[in-house]
């Protein structure tokens, strides 16, 4: 069994469209993989074919319903905010420590590969004095980094990486998604980046036409899981 944490620079970088790429890549080789994203914001049932945990589920082959994304994702929250915020806005709060149990009972009873997406950035507040690089801490799981080619963007990965590197996380890989109308080449960005990473793939996965998660990129990642 293997199982990988999935966090970002930031929200709306791109670690769902990475993880349903994984997934696919993974189900095509014939193998296991199931896939979590136990905390979302600015989830609405009515819309929950399109939101994060659906789309999870689709890639996966699972219908969407509504036993399916409460078992995906247990946290929802309607407010597009921060966690903390968002549960705030319902009069809630996150009980971190229900969170990170949630998720090791899922990493002792997994089969083949699970994916655990994380809420936003790595600095995401989920309670009061708790962040999402916390609940990463606290697992102790490879971490799947996903950034975009953003002019900015090499100051917010090397940032996260050293954080990351500072709590003791490993890094599985660097996604290098790439940002619509970017100034800064694709490419370059990845050069760049590449250049003060050392010990993981630093790779660069470029806009896909809509619809469309089939890339080489998930090949390799998922050949690394």
């Amino acid at each position: 069994m293997t199982a990988v944490f999935i966090t970002a620079t930031g929200t709306d970088i791109g670690k769902t469209f990475l993880a349903r790429g994984v997934i696919r890549a993974l189900r095509r080789a014939g193998r296991e993989v199931d896939a979590l994203k136990p905390i979302v914001s600015g989830f609405e049932p009515a819309e929950a074919d399109g939101s994060d945990s659906g789309l999870l589920l689709s890639a996966l082959g699972h219908a969407v319903t509504a036993d399916e994304i409460a078992r995906t994702s247990p946290w929802r929250f309607a407010a597009p905010l921060s966690p903390d915020m968002a549960a705030s806005r319902e009069g809630r709060r996150i009980d971190v420590d229900q969170v990170i149990h949630f998720c090791r009972k899922a990493v002792d009873t997994a089969r083949g590969t699970l994916l655990i997406e994380g809420v936003g950035g790595v600095m995401v507040p989920l309670g009061q004095r708790r962040t999402v690089l916390d609940w990463m801490a606290e697992l102790g799981l490879p971490v799947l980094l996903v950034t975009g080619s953003y002019l900015g963007t090499i100051s917010h990965t090397l940032t996260a990486l050293d954080v990351l590197a500072r709590r003791g996380l490993a890094i599985n890989a660097v996604v290098i998604s790439e940002s619509a109308g970017s100034p800064v080449g694709l490419d370059e960005t990845r050069e760049a980046i590449a250049r003060f990473v050392e010990g993981c793939e630093v790779v660069a996965l470029p806009r896909l036409p809509p619809g469309s998660v089939d890339h080489p990129v998930f090949d390799r990642l998922a050949e690394r899981m």
